[in-house]
């Protein structure tokens, strides 16, 4: 059994070393704020359920060659009727370290795949914010970070369209 060890830690270690595609090195939360505009009234009235509507968001920030801070925006309002209930702001973050990702798949991988890693954590902070703030606790739904980010991608495609047709008039 020994042997096999040795063997694994000898070749991890030389050439036949598979490198991951990236590294989490840090999370952290950046940004909260959690507001109860209507307290304590709200909580002597006949309680309904409120809807609530949550905003996802992923913004990216490189930090050097290989290290980039990638953070996700969960930007929820619960309201009764047209009432705001509570509102709860954050900013999750962490910084990644990407190891010898084919610059084809590197937006995909800090848009989609860093922000699945991140999201349940995010997700917890937030639920125990609302908590918190004396409400039922709430558990976001998971996050298509794909579908996100071909949106984002589709809306830079078109306003590159636009932009280019304005040059095209102007000239």
């Amino acid at each position: 059994m020994a042997e096999s060890e040795n063997t694994n830690v000898e070749a991890g270690g030389e050439a036949g070393e598979q490198k991951v595609p990236f590294n989490i090195l840090l999370q952290y939360l950046k940004d909260l704020s959690f507001e109860n505009p209507q307290a304590p009234i709200v909580f002597t009235r006949e309680r309904k359920t409120p809807q609530l509507d949550v905003k996802v968001d992923v913004t990216v920030q490189q930090l050097s060659d290989t290290d980039f801070e990638v953070n996700l925006h969960l930007n929820g309002e619960a309201k009764e009727d047209d009432d705001a209930i509570y509102l709860v702001e954050m900013v999750y973050g962490g910084v990644v370290r990407i190891n010898d990702v084919p610059q084809e798949v590197l937006q995909p991988v800090l848009f989609v795949e860093i922000p699945r890693f991140l999201f349940p954590f995010a997700r917890n902070i937030f639920a125990e914010s609302v908590s918190n703030g004396g409400f039922p606790s709430v558990m976001l739904a998971p996050v298509d970070f794909l579908d996100l980010f071909r949106r984002r991608v589709a809306a830079a495609q078109a306003e590159a369209g636009e932009n280019s047709e304005e040059e095209e008039a102007t000239a």
